[in-house]
């Protein structure tokens, strides 16, 4: 009998501590049904090894390979068995070892047929569906490249944030990665009215009334959750889809508001229609989303002031209750900011100048630089102070044997 099977399925449907209980329950009631004494050690050792060894499964051949590890520990077990009941050299020995040494293929078999058809009718999501997912060859992200190349690269840097920090903080990296991955599918309806797909200088949302460009990112939401069931994603993926912004105020365009129209504006027009995000995963979305946008207006991006905006951006999101309804803890909280500092820290690292080539002309304004980034539609300050050269000029000990100071202040703009 294929026992090991089930322990398989539950290992990789809900986790391998289920499959160990699983796999007990099973090996003493086919001890009892057999009549065997000894039957429930060679069930429950092949279970055990089945679930252990598709406990790190990549893609569905995973599966292969953990049916030969069954049969190689069941060909033991028996070996053992006979020695201790003396029947080694018994007729019974060469059909017991056949028995033992076909039972792997049987499971895999067993399971390759069978899981698919789980994940169909019961709509479970396992992680070979995720890894699946996480080809960026699937039509969705195909079309997401070709629609919107500046979402596209913006959600691969999401993956990078969410993967680094999802084992810290003990959720699923492939889910994360994948959530990720498809969270901003919606924006391939209309790509051109998000900052990171405008080619040129002029915004669209210039031409257009504060409240209807609110309606056009609020829609991003929706039309996301539309492609996503249209394409059959995983129902967690389509909740995160849902989540990633929750309930958050679009602060630019609300501002903007309170500037061209006479009366106040209705705050609830501005805000995403959420709900806020229900597990730690749609938050870890949410927070790395809202940290890779605010990096890209990061001038000098000194780990200083990295730091400082992860921390202020974080902080914000926490502030404003959007992690209130999922399982966050502060210790979390604080482990999610050293991993993205940590990251985005490599990802906007520098690079000496080539000489004999300029890329770019030189700064010839000395004024203060002031920047503006799209937060979450969040309309985001931040003021760099340039370096005092004039300090510098006269003070060279010092800078050499102290790390230059830059702490940018982030403060939503009035």
């Amino acid at each position: 009998m294929p026992i090991a099977a089930g322990a398989i399925l539950v290992a990789l449907i809900f986790d391998f501590h289920t499959a160990i209980i699983f796999s007990f329950i099973v090996s003493l009631l086919t001890g009892l049904w057999t009549g065997e004494p000894l039957y429930p050690i060679y069930a429950f050792v092949g279970s055990l090894v089945g679930a252990f060894s598709i406990m790190k499964c990549k893609k569905r051949t995973d599966i292969l390979r953990s049916g030969v590890y069954v049969s190689v520990i069941n060909v033991f077990t028996v070996i053992g068995i006979l020695l201790f009941t003396d029947r080694l050299f018994d007729d019974y020995a060469p059909i017991a070892l056949l028995y033992a040494a076909t039972s792997g293929i049987v499971v895999s078999a067993v399971v390759s047929l069978v899981l698919p058809a789980i994940e169909y009718f019961f709509k479970v999501t396992t992680d070979i569906t995720l890894l699946e997912l996480l080809d960026l060859n699937q039509p969705i992200m195909k079309n997401l490249l070709i629609a919107a190349p500046g979402t596209y690269h913006h959600s691969i840097i999401v993956g990078n944030l969410v993967e680094a920090v999802a084992e810290d903080i003990g959720v699923n990296p492939l889910l994360a990665r994948v959530s990720a991955y498809y969270h901003d599918i919606g924006k391939m309806k209309m790509p051109e009215y998000f900052v990171e797909n405008q080619k040129g200088t002029v915004s669209r949302h210039d031409r257009i009334t504060p409240h209807m460009s609110s309606m056009i990112l609020m829609a991003h939401v929706k039309e996301g959750v539309e492609i996503a069931r249209e394409y059959k994603l995983p129902e967690p993926i389509v909740d995160i889809i849902q989540q990633h912004h929750g309930t958050c105020l679009m602060t630019y365009f609300y501002q903007k508001a309170r500037e061209s129209e006479n009366g106040e504006p209705v705050e609830e027009n501005y805000r995403y229609q959420g709900p806020k995000p229900q597990s730690r995963v749609a938050a870890l979305v949410m927070l790395a989303d809202a940290v890779e946008a605010a990096s890209r207006v990061l001038q000098n991006t000194t780990p200083a002031r990295i730091e400082s905006l992860v921390d202020t951006i974080v902080n914000h999101i926490f502030l404003d209750g959007q992690l209130d309804e999922c399982e966050l803890t502060l210790k979390d909280i604080s482990i999610i900011k050293k991993k993205f500092t940590y990251v985005l820290t490599g990802i906007l690292h520098k690079r000496i100048e080539y000489p004999g080539f300029n890329f770019e002309e030189k700064k010839k304004d000395k004024n203060l630089p002031v920047e503006e980034a799209t937060l979450n539609n969040k309309n985001i300050r931040i003021e760099v102070s340039p370096p005092d050269e004039d300090s510098n000029k006269k003070s060279p000990e010092k800078s050499k044997g102290q790390p230059e100071e830059s702490n940018p202040s982030l403060k939503p703009a009035r």
